[in-house]
Formats: C-alpha cells, sequence, structure tokens
C-alpha cells in the first residue's frame, strides 16, 4: 500500500504504481478505488492540457484539473507548462473510448492536491516533522513540495543557522529533505516551513571539534572585524581578517579555541581554495516527531537562541 501524501516523485517507481499502471484492469480499478497514481507529464497544448505518460497508457489533464488554486488566486500558465517533463500525482476521473477502441483516460491533478490538503496538510500543526522536496530556488528562499505537489516556502534564514547568500548554497531542485512546519494555515490555505532546528544546537554541532585541530570549512561572509566560516550548517566560527579570501571559498582553519558560554569558535584560515561545494545530504539531529520548543544556545550561555513553535521565535 502506498504511503499517503508524500512530494510528488515519490511514487513513481512504486511496485504498486506500476502494476496500476501495466493494464487497463489495473486503471480502472484505480478509478473505481479513487487510488491515486503517479506519471510522466509528456506534453502540454495550446489550451494548457496535459498529455501524462502512466506506464503504456497516455491520460490527459484538463487546464482546469492541472493545479489546486490557492484562495482567489488565478492559476497561472507557468504552473501548468513548467509541469512538463516532471512526475505528478493524479486520479482518474473518467475512461472513455476512442472510435478506435483505445482508452481516452481522463486525469485530475488537483483532486489528488484537494484530498492532500484536506486529509493532511490542513491538519498539520507547528513543529511537526515532514518531508519535503526543493521544486523551485530563489534568492528569498526554497520552495517545497510537502505533498502531491502542494507547494510551502522555507524561508532563506530558516534553512541553517550558518548564514547562506542563497538556498542554492544548500540545496538542489529534486532534493529531498526533512522539515517541521513553522506556521498553521494562513488565510491564503499555505503553511511555511522552517529547517535549521532539525540540524542540531550549538553543543551537538561544535561536539565534533577541538581546540588544536586543523578542519575544512566554507568562508560565508567576510567582514571589516573578521571572517565568518561555516564548519557545519547550524555552526559557524570567526577568523581573523585577510585580504586574500572572499565568500563561497572552501578553507582549511585552524581551532585556536572553542568558547561554549559565548557560542564562539576562534579561527585561523590556513589555506583557501576556489572549490565549489555542492550540496550534501543534511545531517538531523531531530528527523520525526514533532518540537514544541527548540534551543540552539547552551545552557550556560549570554545569548539566547531558540523557537518556539507557536507562530513565534527569536
Amino acid at each position: 500500500m502506498l504511503e499517503l501524501y508524500k512530494p510528488e516523485g515519490t511514487y513513481l517507481d512504486t511496485e504498486e504504481n506500476r502494476e496500476l499502471c501495466e493494464n487497463l484492469q489495473g486503471l480502472e480499478y484505480a478509478w473505481n478505488s479513487g487510488t491515486v497514481l503517479e506519471g510522466i507529464v509528456r506534453k502540454c497544448d495550446n489550451d494548457r492540457n496535459l498529455t501524462v505518460e502512466l506506464g503504456r497508457f497516455t491520460g490527459i489533464i484538463p487546464r482546469n484539473e492541472v493545479v489546486m488554486p490557492c484562495g482567489d488566486e488565478p492559476v497561472r500558465d507557468i504552473a501548468i507548462i513548467t509541469r512538463v517533463g516532471k512526475a505528478v500525482c493524479v486520479k482518474i476521473t473518467d475512461i472513455r473510448k476512442n472510435q478506435d477502441g483505445s482508452p481516452i483516460i481522463m486525469l485530475s491533478r488537483r483532486k489528488a492536491q484537494e484530498e492532500c490538503f484536506n486529509n493532511y496538510v490542513s491538519h498539520l500543526l507547528p513543529g511537526e516533522i515532514i518531508d519535503a522536496r526543493i521544486t523551485h530556488i530563489e534568492p528569498f528562499g526554497a520552495f517545497c513540495d510537502v505533498g502531491y505537489g502542494i507547494i510551502s516556502l522555507l524561508s532563506v534564514d530558516c534553512i541553517s543557522v550558518s548564514r547562506i547568500r542563497d538556498p542554492g548554497d544548500r540545496f538542489f531542485v529534486g532534493q529531498y529533505i526533512r522539515c517541521a512546519v513553522k506556521s498553521g494555515l494562513d488565510e491564503f490555505g499555505r503553511i511555511t516551513l522552517t529547517h535549521k532546528e532539525l540540524l542540531g544546537t550549538w553543543e551537538e554541532n561544535a561536539a565534533a571539534y577541538r581546540a588544536g585541530e586543523t578542519t575544512m570549512g566554507i568562508i560565508r561572509s567576510v567582514e571589516p572585524y573578521g571572517i565568518f566560516v561555516e564548519l557545519t550548517p547550524n555552526l559557524a566560527g570567526l577568523a581573523e581578517w585577510r585580504e586574500d579570501v572572499k565568500a563561497g571559498q572552501t578553507a582549511a582553519v585552524y581551532i585556536k579555541s572553542i568558547i561554549p558560554e559565548k557560542m564562539k569558535i576562534k579561527l585561523v584560515i590556513v589555506d583557501t581554495q576556489n572549490v565549489a561545494v555542492n550540496p550534501g545530504i543534511p545531517e538531523y539531529f531531530i528527523s520525526d516527531g514533532r518540537i514544541d520548543y527548540w534551543r540552539y544556545s547552551p545552557e550556560n550561555s549570554c545569548k539566547v537562541v531558540e523557537t518556539f513553535f507557536d507562530g513565534s521565535a527569536e
């Protein structure tokens, strides 16, 4: 049995999806039972109807069945044509026959999304940890599929404690990640996401390092008073200023000291390289369940960084 309400792309190669799309009997079962199938969009015609490949069969999603509207906002053409070449979750709404006897399979992505919204997304609470898939990246954040193509925003400031210039420094399109729900439904029926709370506290990240070691980091920011070097997505240290470095470089850094009460790691840059670092798989310290409260700071720190999952954070 398929696990319900996961991001699009999850079901395409599952055994159940392949079996249901293998013959007409399987498609008729999916139609009668309301089972959600997944296929690849192969074409968008002039009327913005989508042609979907379901195994050896072809189905049609009419324009008005491609996307579940968000409030009163009209569905834009770009939301339809960008489906081409991508997996979509759909429900069969009708199976007709051509004059030659071949089946005409009518599909709705909208109905699949409405089911996902009503049974899953609308019930999500702040702090709940869910699956998401990166669909689009902008300077201000990453758009994520949280189920059947329903999109939520993960803003850049919620991606990690270590600040980045662009979400592309951390993620790539198509990547599956875990997120926590930052806020429940807004007036448009959308939730927002956060990610940094899953990546460990200051102490959990700092535990991997010792003073006197030399390790690798990424230069994230060059300021007049020093250079911020990311050791992990939730841990950065401050190195002494020097003029021959720039943001985005990798660096070998010597760890001078680790000061938990001040949440500081003092570094010395030994060497730098102009090597691009590909986003890797995040290491999650929390990966399931629900968080009510998260404190990044050590207990003895004079600065408190924390998140309350009631809609407020600091």
